[in-house]
């Protein structure tokens, strides 16, 4: 099992998401959150086995919401870059260090 850090832009993602359900439905952010965090226990368990975006970048596509949860891995760790939302500036995520 890897240990999985959120990159601090990527934080800042997830929590305006959840803000954004919260204002409009409650139940809506606590599912939206119940898939962040079985997307995080899936990466968590093996992070390459998902889609790649690029030579060193993989993502998450979350069930039921318009988000990605893209990752790399680290020698010691997986790096969450974002929190992305679908529609939303493609490849934002791509200049994250």
């Amino acid at each position: 099992m890897w240990t999985v850090d959120f990159h601090v832009e990527a934080e800042d993602e997830m929590g305006e998401a959840v803000d954004w359900y919260a204002a409009r439905n409650p139940r809506a952010a606590l599912a939206f959150e119940a898939k962040i965090r079985t997307a995080i226990a899936s990466i968590a368990s093996d992070p390459s086995r998902m889609p790649a975006l690029g030579p060193d970048r993989y993502f998450y596509l979350l069930k039921r919401f318009p988000y990605l949860v893209v990752h790399r891995s680290l020698d010691d760790a997986v790096e969450v870059l974002a929190v992305a939302y679908t529609s939303r500036r493609p490849g934002s995520w791509n200049t994250r260090t």
